[in-house]
């Protein structure tokens, strides 16, 4: 697993095993879409930490043969939109 954010690389079950395990308090996840292309997954969420820690994630996630090749993962926190382009946008 990458998460190119932090420049974090974990290489094998055993350490993402371990990493699952360590984590102090896991999060609650929502997911917003999955779409599966030729080996390719790629995942779109809201990861919910509590106390109002909410990131949308994206998460790549590469098949070869048949076995998770590689898994790379972007958290991006939310952010106020600025007023300049107000009249160009939709809210949601």
């Amino acid at each position: 697993m990458e998460m190119p954010q932090s420049g974090e690389r974990i290489r094998g079950r055993e350490k993402m095993r371990q990493f699952q395990e360590a984590y102090p308090s896991p999060p609650t996840i929502r997911l917003r879409r999955v779409v599966v292309r030729d080996g390719l997954w790629v995942i779109e969420g809201v990861n919910d930490y509590g106390e109002g820690q909410l990131f949308t994630v994206v998460l790549m996630i590469e098949l070869k043969d048949g076995k998770m090749w590689r898994d790379t993962r972007y958290y991006a926190e939310p952010f106020e939109a600025p007023e300049w382009r107000a009249h160009l946008v939709e809210r949601f």
